[in-house]
């Protein structure tokens, strides 16, 4: 089945992805190991991974990863960036989410990292209800981005790259990505309970970070709408334009923004006669 989804969405992102997306705070994957009870010694399965980064930080907590995305750059580079942390328990994967293949049962944990509204969202629910072991959970985890802070550096930054998001090359990008799909929690909890998850809850974690013109650029660039795929020849005067009216605003380089982190539980159930 198709989902709609371009497979080379991506393409020429994957090392800014890892670079310049802000990493999950520390207490946010804590309070989610916590919840979902995880034992250190089960199967975390990292849908649409990206980069790795759930599989990444979480390999240590689970006796195996499956990281699995259907974009060959990104399983690179994430394997490469597992290769110097010395993790050898994570299992790289190019395919599709929906296609995974696993016996019932197989895993302690199913995390979907900013991911869920790119995926055939019925297929998902469906399959990881199955794939999970009774009594377990999947987690949606995300970020805001800084496309849609409050901050008045924000206003700058949004002024500056309106009219490259409104370029021909952007708009036709943009234009076969699925509008159809839809996305946010409350999606999340339709899908996933009526396939019988139960919902856990959804936690919140503000986390203050810092920017500087080169990682908001680097963030920019991480996205479909404006890598240097979707600016082509422009990427220079795209950077130029962003950096000359970021500097006008603080000329210190440094733009603070609380990061709204946060991250929706789901667990497969347990009858009372301890069947699913």
């Amino acid at each position: 089945m198709d989902s709609g989804m371009l497979t080379d969405l991506f393409s020429g992102t994957a090392e800014d992805y890892a670079r310049f997306r802000p990493a999950y705070p520390e207490e946010l994957l804590d309070d989610l190991r916590q919840r979902a009870r995880v034992t250190g010694e089960g199967r975390l399965l990292d849908l649409a991974c990206g980069p790795g980064r759930v599989a990444l930080p979480l390999a240590r907590h689970f006796g195996e990863v499956w990281a699995i995305d259907q974009e060959p750059e990104m399983i690179e580079v994430g394997r490469a960036g597992a290769e110097r942390q010395g993790l050898t328990n994570i299992r790289w994967m190019v395919g599709r989410a929906e296609e995974v293949e696993a016996a019932p049962g197989s895993f302690e944990l199913i995390a979907i990292g900013e991911a869920f509204h790119r995926l055939d969202q019925q297929l998902v629910a469906k399959g990881a209800l199955e794939w999970l072991a009774p009594g377990c959970c999947l987690s949606t985890l995300g970020c805001f981005s800084p496309m849609v802070g409050q901050e008045p550096w924000h206003d700058v930054l949004r002024a500056a790259v309106r009219p490259w998001a409104r370029s021909d090359v952007t708009t036709k990008l943009s234009s076969q990505q699925p509008s159809s799909r839809p996305r946010g929690a409350d999606t999340e909890r339709v899908v996933l309970t009526g396939h019988g998850f139960e919902h856990v809850g959804t936690f919140g974690f503000p986390h203050p970070h810092v920017w500087t013109v080169d990682s908001v650029l680097g963030n920019l660039r991480s996205t479909a709408r404006f890598s240097r795929r979707a600016l082509g020849h422009d990427v220079e005067r795209f950077d130029a334009e962003v950096r000359r009216a970021l500097l006008a605003f603080d000329s210190g380089n440094r733009y603070p923004e609380t990061l709204r982190f946060g991250y929706s539980l789901f667990r497969r159930p347990i009858r009372p006669d301890g069947r699913v």
